[in-house]
C-alpha cells in the first residue's frame, strides 16, 4: 500500500490531467457509437479505474478508443437492426456482447496470449508512435482554428441530396420491417415522407458532412475551407495553451505544464466572459448497472455474437498492448502483458454491466498521464474517479472548458509522442533492401509502411501488415545469414573436415562427401537442393555428414526427401553419418528412414562409415532401387 502512494503527487496530477483530456473524447466516442455520450463517459470511468487497478501497465490510462468505438458502432448498428431499430430493446443484447468481449479478454490474459506482443519489432512501434502523433496533430488543427465542418453551411449544403436519400431509405426499411407492401401502396410512404422537415434533412446532412471531414484525410480535405473561416479567438486560445505548455516547462517541471495551461487559459476565458466554444454538455446522474443483460446471457442468445465479441476482445488486446509498449518506451519500464489483458477484460466487463461502451489502453491519455507525472496504477484510478466526480458534481463547471484549449493540449501531445529517435536514425540505417533501382533500409520501409497506413487508413491493420512484412524480412535475413555461415550450400568445393584426412584414395572418385553445418530450414533449402548437381560424374555414393545439423524444419525435411529421391533415380547410394535426434525423428515420420536411407546405411561416426564401405565394395556399385 505504501508503494502505491509513493508517487501520489505525480499520480494525482497525471490522473487529473489525463481524466480532463479523456472527458471530451469519451463523450465523442459515446455519441459516435450510437449509444449516446453517457455510454462513452461510463466506459471511460469504469475501464480507466478497473483496468488500472488490475492491469499490468502502471501508467496506462484506459477508456473508449477510436478503433474500439468503430467496431462497437458496427456491432450496435447490427443488433439494433435486429430489434427493429429500437435502441432500448436492443441495449441488453448490445451490452451482452460487450460483456462477452470483456470475459474473452480475461481468458486471453489467463492463457498467456499477451506475452507474444513483445515480438513486435521496433520499426513497427516507431511507425505506430509517429502515426499517432501525426493523427493527433492533423485532426486537432480544425478545432484549434475554431472550424467545425458541420456548422459550415457551404460544406454541408452538397450533402443534402444524399441526406434526403438516406432518410427515404430508412423510411422504406422501417416499412419493410412493419410489413407494409410499399410496392402496391405508396400512401404510407408518401405520408411519412411528407413529415420530413427541413430541420431533419439539415441535421442528417450535418452528420454526413462531419463524417466526410473526419479522420486525417477528411481533415486535410476540409483544411482549405478552415483556413478561410478561422475563428481568431479560438486560434488565440489554442496558441496560448501551446505556448504555456512549452514555456512553463522552462520555469519548472514539478507541476505539469498541461494542467497549468488547462486551468489558466480556461479560467481567463471564462472569467473575462469571452465568447468561446465550450466542450459538450456533461451528462449528469450516477450510472446504474443494467441487470437485464444477465437475463440475456444465455448460450442460445450469445452464440450469434461470439465471433463479434472475439473481434472486440482481440482488437482491444492489441490496442492496449501497443499502448503498453509506448508507455514502456517513455518510462523505460516493462509491463506485464497477460496481467494487462486481465485488467482490460475486467474493466470492459464492468463497463458493460453499467452501460458503457468497450475500450482499451488509450495512447493519447497514457502519454498525457506520463508527461504530467503519473507513475503508478493510482493515476489511472484517479482519472476514472475524476470522471465520476465530474459526472456527479462538476458537470456544469467542466462544461465551460474551451474546446480550443483541449485542441492545443492534444497538439502538444501529438508533437511529443512522435518517435524522433527512430526518425533521426533513418539516414544512418544500412540500405539492405533493393526494390528496382531503389536501395533502402528494410527497417525504414517497415516503419514508413506502418506510419503511412496508420495515418491514412487503420491503426490496427497497419500494425498487422507491418508485423507480417517485418517477420518476412527477418526470416530472410536469418536465412541468408545462416546459409552464409553454414555448409549447407552446394556451391563451391567441399572442404574436408579434420577426421577425413585419412580418407582412402581408392574411394575418392566413387564417394562424394557432403557436409551440412547448421540447421536445414526454409532459408537454406534452395541451396541444399542443388546437391545432385554438385556430385562428380564418377561418384556412385554420397556420404552426408549430419552431426552438425542440429535442426530440420518441414521445408528442410521435404528438401532432403527431394534430394534423396533424385539421387535414388540416378542410382547413387546414400550414407548418413551421425544423425541427431530431431532430424532423425523428422525423417522417420515420412519414411525417409528407412525407405530412402536404410538403417544399415546410418553410422555414428565417419570412421565406421568408411570401414563399412571398404568392407562392402558392392555398395559402391550403382544400386537398383527406384
Amino acid at each position: 500500500m505504501k508503494s502505491l502512494f509513493k508517487h501520489f503527487r505525480g499520480d494525482m496530477l497525471g490522473g487529473i490531467t489525463a481524466g480532463i483530456v479523456a472527458l471530451p473524447l469519451a463523450l465523442a466516442f459515446g455519441v459516435s457509437s450510437g449509444l449516446g455520450p453517457s455510454a462513452g463517459l461510463y466506459g471511460a470511468i469504469f475501464i480507466s479505474f478497473f483496468a488500472a487497478m488490475f492491469g499490468g501497465t502502471p501508467t496506462q490510462i484506459s477508456g473508449p478508443t477510436a478503433p474500439m468505438t468503430a467496431v462497437s458502432m458496427i456491432v450496435i448498428a447490427g443488433i439494433i437492426a435486429v430489434f427493429d431499430g429500437d435502441v432500448e430493446k436492443a441495449l441488453p443484447a448490445i451490452l451482452t456482447v460487450f460483456l462477452l468481449g470483456g470475459l474473452m479478454q480475461i481468458g486471453l490474459g489467463l492463457m498467456g496470449i499477451g506475452s507474444y506482443i513483445r515480438y513486435i519489432p521496433y520499426p513497427v512501434v516507431s511507425g505506430f508512435m509517429t502515426a499517432i502523433g501525426l493523427i493527433i496533430i492533423i485532426t486537432q488543427i480544425l478545432p484549434a482554428l475554431g472550424y467545425y465542418p458541420k456548422e459550415d453551411s457551404g460544406w454541408v449544403q452538397p450533402f443534402k441530396p444524399q441526406a434526403e436519400e438516406l432518410i427515404l431509405e430508412n423510411i422504406l426499411r422501417e416499412e419493410a420491417g412493419e410489413g407494409i407492401l410499399v410496392l402496391e401502396d405508396f400512401q404510407e410512404t408518401i405520408h411519412r415522407a411528407g413529415e420530413i422537415t427541413e430541420d431533419v434533412i439539415q441535421k442528417e446532412a450535418q452528420v454526413l458532412a462531419a463524417k466526410e471531414a473526419s479522420g486525417v484525410l477528411g481533415a486535410l480535405t476540409v483544411l482549405p475551407r478552415a483556413l478561410k473561416n478561422i475563428n481568431i479567438l479560438e486560434l488565440i486560445l489554442s496558441l496560448i495553451t501551446i505556448v504555456i505548455i512549452y514555456g512553463f516547462k522552462r520555469i519548472t517541471t514539478k507541476v505539469p505544464s498541461t494542467l497549468v495551461a488547462l486551468i489558466l487559459v480556461s479560467g481567463v476565458a471564462y472569467g473575462f466572459g469571452l465568447d468561446y466554444r465550450p466542450i459538450e454538455t456533461i451528462p449528469e446522474g450516477f450510472p446504474l448497472p443494467n441487470f437485464e443483460i444477465i437475463t440475456e446471457f444465455r448460450l442460445s442468445a450469445i452464440t450469434p455474437y461470439v465471433f463479434t465479441a472475439l473481434t472486440l476482445a482481440l482488437l482491444g488486446s492489441i490496442d492496449s498492448l501497443l499502448t503498453s509498449v509506448v508507455a514502456d518506451n517513455m518510462t523505460k519500464t516493462k509491463h506485464n502483458p497477460n496481467k494487462e489483458l486481465l485488467g482490460q477484460g475486467i474493466g470492459n466487463s464492468i463497463a458493460a454491466l453499467f452501460g458503457g461502451i468497450p475500450g482499451a489502453g488509450a495512447t493519447i491519455r497514457t502519454v498525457v498521464n506520463i508527461n504530467s507525472g503519473g507513475k503508478t496504477r493510482l493515476s489511472g484510478m484517479i482519472a476514472g474517479l475524476l470522471l465520476l466526480v465530474i459526472l456527479l458534481a462538476l458537470g456544469p463547471i467542466a462544461s465551460q472548458i474551451p474546446a480550443a484549449v483541449l485542441a492545443g493540449i492534444l497538439i502538444t501531445v501529438g508533437v511529443n509522442v512522435m518517435d524522433y529517435k527512430g526518425l533521426r536514425a533513418i539516414p544512418s540505417l544500412p540500405k539492405d533492401l533493393k526494390i528496382g533501382p531503389l536501395k533502402l533500409s528494410s527497417e525504414v520501409m517497415v516503419m514508413l509502411v506502418v506510419l503511412l497506413l496508420s495515418t491514412f487508413w487503420n491503426l490496427v491493420y497497419a500494425v498487422g501488415i507491418g508485423l507480417v512484412i517485418a517477420s518476412l524480412m527477418f526470416m530472410k535475413k536469418i536465412g541468408d545469414l545462416t546459409a552464409k555461415r553454414s555448409e549447407v550450400r552446394a556451391a563451391g568445393r567441399e572442404k574436408s573436415w579434420a577426421d577425413e584426412k585419412g580418407f582412402p584414395e581408392s574411394l575418392r572418385e566413387k564417394v562424394f562427401i557432403k557436409h551440412i553445418k547448421g540447421p536445414l530450414f526454409f532459408g537454406t533449402t534452395s541451396e541444399f537442393q542443388l546437391l545432385a548437381d554438385q556430385i562428380p560424374i564418377t561418384a556412385t555414393a554420397v556420404i552426408i555428414r549430419l552431426g552438425r545439423m542440429q535442426y530440420m524444419d518441414q521445408s528442410g525435411l521435404y528438401a532432403m526427401e527431394d534430394v534423396l529421391q533424385d539421387l535414388s533415380r540416378k542410382k547413387i547410394n546414400v550414407f548418413f553419418v551421425r544423425v541427431l535426434d530431431q532430424p532423425r525423428y523428422m525423417m522417420e515420420r515420412i519414411d525417409i528412414i528407412p525407405d530412402l536411407v536404410p538403417p544399415e546405411h546410418i553410422f555414428k561416426s565417419f570412421d565406421e562409415c568408411v570401414k563399412f564401405v571398404l568392407k562392402h565394395p558392392e555398395e559402391l556399385e550403382p544400386h537398383l532401387n527406384s
